[in-house]
């Protein structure tokens, strides 16, 4: 991750590419933090949700990622992180191509995924705990992974949350508990799964202003509109199986 800190980056300069579309500043030489080349997938059974899919997001860029009930973007977004395989084509994070579950794993840490459902990703009994718990997965010390949650909850601005039963917390609280669990493992860029469902105005308004002052890359599934002009700069439809650069949202 780009920035001096361990969780804030600097602010980015938010490209407006998307898939398919050369490296921004016309460099062949780049290489895109996630890239999807010909990627098919079906539910058994089923016709393809997604079909000859190519997807590439860039460093510095936030892509949106819309379209319709049922196009496909969680499961394109499992497919980034390995929860899911296709039955054709290649998934690149960070340039390596991803061919096992061992590869998945050695870099699943470095995409901040922030589940749909924050009570997917929240297990531990306190939010101390649960911010801690990837740091000392990945070898930090039980000193590291404290600094590390002290830094996360100031970042957050919810220092006084360090011993609260997460589970009792209300939906926007977990929300953004579960953006810290990621942000402890200091990602390279943050994908979302509809982060603004079943937010009120208040905590809406407070993770917006968070991913802005992260500055971090970011690909993120959302219908929310508004949410999404604020905090990306470029914009991608999947519709029929495919990605489909747009110019802007409505």
């Amino acid at each position: 991750m780009s920035g001096a800190s361990g969780v804030k980056a600097g602010r980015a300069n938010p490209d407006r590419q998307g898939s398919g579309n050369p490296a921004p500043g016309g460099s062949s030489s780049r290489t895109p933090l996630i890239e999807l080349s010909g990627v098919t997938f079906a539910w058994k059974g089923r016709p393809p949700v997604l079909e000859g899919l190519d997807l590439r997001v860039w460093d510095g860029e936030r892509a949106a990622l819309t379209g319709g009930n049922g196009a496909g973007k969680t499961t394109l977004l499992s497919l980034v992180m390995g929860l899911l395989r296709p039955s054709a084509g290649t998934v690149s994070i960070l340039g390596k191509p991803m061919l096992s579950e061992k590869d998945f794993g050695s870099c699943r840490h470095r995409l901040g995924f922030v589940f749909q459902d924050a009570d997917d990703q929240l297990f531990c009994p306190t939010v101390a705990d649960d911010v801690a718990f990837g740091p000392l997965n990945l070898g930090a010390s039980s000193e590291e992974a404290e600094l590390k949650v002290t830094e996360v909850l100031k970042t957050l601005g919810m220092e006084s949350f360090r011993d609260r039963v997460t589970h009792d917390l209300s939906g926007g609280e977990k929300r953004l508990v579960a953006l810290g669990t990621v942000l402890a493992l200091a990602p390279r860029m943050l994908i979302l799964d509809e982060p603004t469902n079943f937010l009120d105005r208040s905590a809406r308004e407070r993770l917006m202003e968070i991913l802005e002052e992260l500055g971090l890359p970011i690909l993120v599934a959302s219908h929310d509109f508004e949410f999404l002009k604020r905090v990306c700069g470029s914009f991608l439809e999947l519709r029929d199986g495919k990605i489909h650069p747009l110019g802007a949202l409505p």
